[in-house]
């Protein structure tokens, strides 16, 4: 009897499940948007009015269920533990129209995008069973995502854009700017400072802090000695520079001396923050337990030594992100607020 010859995983079908297991946990949160077109059947709508009961609150709860059950609705739809739902219904006069939004959150892999949109299909479409005995000329349309919060992208608005009233309401935040503030980046590598390849990890960071709105000029590239670095870094936070972000030199071979230079300096440990990339960082690889990345103040300089790959240091910049604005604001005497 013949065998079956086996295929790989990519021959074996044109679709499949994304791979998130070597994805950081974060908060998420997605808000959508659609509306139902009632016609004649508004004001029965928003008068409880309709032969089936309240259209609204139905729509409302089914709204909920709809959410909820996203992945069994959509097969490659990874099921999530949702932390908070919010379905409204809205009449918009004007329009004659029910306009029911979907908010959703939990703090997972992937995001909660499709349970947002989920709620808010369900919910018209009850909207829609419960309308059209009295009137059958319904239509549903508008059906968007809002905005969606964290993950590697972190805040994203659709470009049809979003209502004042929504703000208000949903209050969509990104990660705490760092505008105007001085920093600077240090990348520790002998052979990058002998110019046998070109520093990646360094240029990482100067993006993601000018991202952040930080004055940042290009990163400095040094070789791995302790004491130099620490001269360095005396200089720049007696020139004002408010934080500075070093990468390299934090693992366990014989050159990886960024954390002696940091002791040299430090008039504080913040062991916090290392502690925090360490943990965080390891739901991308076991190996992050072995960086000895580390923080420490220098006067009111925050300086934060990360990992020097590419890679590592990306991950590094979503990680302190939301932390940094406020870390500067505490060091500056503005309180914990």
């Amino acid at each position: 009897m013949p065998q079956r010859e086996e295929r790989a995983p990519s021959e074996s079908a044109a679709f499949h499940m994304a791979d998130v297991r070597r994805k950081r946990a974060t908060a998420r949160r997605a808000v959508a948007v659609g509306e139902l077109y009632a016609g004649s059947a508004f004001d029965d709508i928003v008068a409880k009015r309709l032969p089936k009961g309240d259209a609204i609150a139905m729509a409302e709860i089914a709204g909920l269920q709809g959410a909820k059950n996203a992945s069994q609705l959509m097969p490659l739809c990874h099921p999530l533990p949702l932390e908070y739902l919010e379905l409204r219904c809205e009449p918009v006069a004007e329009r004659q129209a029910i306009r029911v939004y979907c908010e959703a959150a939990t703090c997972a892999r992937t995001g909660v995008e499709m349970e947002a949109l989920a709620g808010v299909n369900a919910a018209l479409l009850t909207l829609y069973d419960l309308t059209k005995p009295v009137q059958p000329a319904l239509a549903i349309g508008g059906v968007r995502l809002l905005f969606k919060e964290g993950g590697k992208k972190g805040l994203w608005f659709h470009p049809d854009g979003i209502s004042e009233a929504e703000r208000a309401h949903y209050r969509p935040h990104a990660a705490p700017r760092l505008e105007g503030v001085p920093a600077a980046v240090v990348t520790l590598s002998d052979r990058a400072q002998r110019g046998e390849y070109e520093d990646v990890s360094g240029a990482v960071l100067v993006e993601g802090l000018r991202a952040l709105g930080a004055d940042v000029g290009p990163a400095e590239v040094r070789a791995d000695e302790a004491a130099p670095l620490a001269a360095r870094l005396r200089e720049l936070a007696a020139a004002g520079v408010r934080l500075v972000l070093c990468t390299g030199g934090t693992g366990l071979g014989p050159r990886d001396v960024t954390p002696e230079a940091l002791a040299q300096v430090a008039e504080r440990r913040v062991p916090g923050i290392a502690e925090m990339f360490r943990s965080e960082s390891s739901q991308h690889t076991p190996l992050a337990w072995l960086s000895r990345a580390e923080a420490v103040l220098l006067g009111e300089t925050l300086v934060i030594a990360l990992p020097g790959s590419a890679k590592a240091v990306a991950q590094g910049m979503d990680i302190l992100a939301p932390i940094l604005a406020h870390a500067l604001a505490m060091i500056a005497g503005e309180g914990h607020a």
